[in-house]
């Protein structure tokens, strides 16, 4: 077993499942990779059981199914679960549809496993605007979210709401994952403020995000409204909860 597990979800990506996973196959550092897929009716965890019978090299595919679909949220909080109980040291979210380069994922994992960083996030904003594909209008209501959000919670992240993390596994043994909240791209925003309250310590790596150029797109209005409300009731519920630090756990 290597380290290092890839969380990807995936809903419908049949396009891109092959080409991401042999990309990370692909990569000089040996990542395990668990794909959580949502019943995609396209037929995405069939071709996921077919690469599990190829050969993948030190890589491990894993595939956990699941009814229906039920949010990135939920998603990702049942491969942080997968991850601990099997002891991965370095746990990763990323999309499958290629907006993340691969390639990173090594940037990533150098940021916490030799650079001491408890969480690594793949800035969009940590050096200008590093965005390739979208429409004007949603790079600025990103950009301006990602504001907003630091202006609410005081966190000092440019980019809040990235999907494109490395957790070291201690970070999720200490969050509580039953008790987080959002589905949406608001659970991005959730983890990385509950882990600043636990006194994690985290690091913006510079990368270039490629909006998706196969599949379409998960993003709905909903997901927004749930981040932009979303973040002043999780602001208000931290003045009552208790966050033990980090180092005195």
């Amino acid at each position: 077993m290597n380290d290092s597990l890839v969380i990807i979800p995936t809903y419908n990506e049949k396009d891109n499942i092959r080409l991401i996973i042999d990309a990370v196959v692909s990569l000089p550092k040996a990542f395990d990779i668990l794909i959580v897929d949502d019943g995609s009716p396209d037929g995405t965890g069939n071709i996921v059981k077919e690469l599990q019978q190829t050969n993948l090299g030190e890589t491990t595919l894993h595939l956990i199914e699941r009814s229906g679909k039920l949010g990135l949220g939920t998603a990702y909080i049942t491969g942080f679960k997968f991850a601990i109980e099997k002891g991965y040291d370095f746990i990763f979210e990323m999309d499958a549809d290629f907006s993340h380069n691969p390639k990173d994922l090594i940037r990533l994992y150098d940021s916490c496993a030799k650079n001491g960083n408890d969480l690594a996030i793949g800035s969009r904003y940590i050096s200008g605007v590093n965005v390739v594909n979208w429409p004007m209008g949603r790079v600025i209501m990103s950009y301006f979210a990602s504001i907003y959000v630091r202006f609410i919670t005081g966190m000092p992240i440019n980019d809040t709401t990235a999907g494109f993390v490395c957790f070291r596994r201690q970070v999720l043994e200490a969050i509580d994952l039953d008790n987080i909240k959002f589905i949406g791209y608001a659970f991005q925003i959730e983890m990385k403020f509950t882990a600043l309250k636990f006194g994690f310590k985290l690091n913006e790596v510079p990368i270039v995000f490629t909006d998706r150029t196969r599949g379409k797109s998960k993003m709905s209005g909903s997901i927004f409204k749930e981040a932009f409300f979303g973040v002043i009731r999780m602001k208000i519920d931290s003045f009552f909860k208790k966050y033990i630090p980090a180092s005195a756990s």
